[in-house]
């Protein structure tokens, strides 16, 4: 994989302020690549050091293994999720 991409990635998700949140798309849109998935790879492999949580699928929903984590994050930073699933229009950030 591309060395570039991948820090791209990583800085975006870096940059994702407190009590905000982006869609796999989102991400992959401002780090300027075409594959959500390859957000989810990046940050499946490497995002230790980063505010993964603050990143979701476009519907809001987590993906089932990380659900109670990741929400509990979010909650912590003032993401409220009504049934699992945060609300991307009020809680999205506009980069």
């Amino acid at each position: 994989m591309d060395e570039e991409i991948w820090e791209r990635v990583r800085s975006v998700v870096a940059s994702i302020p407190p009590g905000r949140v982006l869609s796999y798309g989102d991400v992959a849109e401002l780090a300027g690549i075409r594959s959500p998935r390859l957000v989810g790879r990046i940050l499946g492999e490497d995002s230790a050091d980063l505010p993964w949580f603050r990143v979701l699928r476009a519907s809001g929903t987590t993906a089932e293994h990380l659900r109670h984590r990741q929400l509990e994050l979010l909650r912590a930073e003032g993401v409220l999720a009504d049934g699992g699933k945060v609300d991307m229009r009020r809680y999205r950030w506009s980069g």
